[in-house]
């Protein structure tokens, strides 16, 4: 068999990602998605916000975070959705983890939570945004301590809300990835 038709051959049985397919999208494995003893790859999209919901300090960032990127690169995704347990599991991550702290997915094992988190979020923007992900220099104990107070204090000093803060402003639904499953909880209240 010719040397070139072995590699074509070879290049079938490659995953998608080895062959560079998924237009932006990436592939975890998930162990609840067997067919006949084959594990299938669940897509999860790239570049998602994971935030608490009710909280109106996330809400308005996640607000101004969709008005600032003009590129559309970032996603978003409520914690508390069904649609976020997939992003958890890949990251190893229970929901009470990311339910005081935000989890930005990157990419295939590529995540971070917290201070470090909304920085990389930063970096996505178009300047002048992008340029204060350089506050990245600065200790991570000492912006998780401020990240962490703040947290710690949202409902008190911001509030909380009964329900998902989005679904009172359904033009932002189209950035998130779990806006069916959010569209349905809203048609049932």
């Amino acid at each position: 068999m010719d040397i070139r038709m072995k590699r074509g051959l070879a290049s079938l049985i490659k995953t998608p990602i080895e062959r560079g397919w998924g237009n932006g999208l990436r592939c975890f494995n998930s162990s609840s998605s067997v067919l006949k003893g084959v594990t299938t790859p669940t897509l999860l999209q790239p570049r998602v916000l994971l935030y608490d919901a009710v909280s109106h300090l996330c809400h308005r960032g996640v607000k101004w975070v969709i008005r600032a990127d003009k590129d559309r690169k970032i996603k978003f995704c409520c914690v508390q959705s069904d649609t976020a347990e997939l992003y958890l599991r890949a990251c190893g991550l229970e929901r009470e983890d990311v339910l005081h702290r935000i989890l930005f997915v990157e990419g295939l094992n590529v995540y971070s939570q917290g201070s470090t988190a909304a920085l990389r979020v930063l970096s996505h923007l178009p300047l002048p945004y992008s340029a204060f992900s350089a506050l990245c220099v600065i200790p991570s104990p000492l912006r998780d301590g401020v990240y962490n107070y703040v947290a710690k204090r949202r409902y008190e000093w911001f509030g909380k809300a009964d329900d998902y803060l989005v679904l009172q402003e359904k033009e932002l639904l189209e950035r998130f990835i779990d806006r069916e499953e959010l569209m349905s909880r809203d048609k049932d209240s």
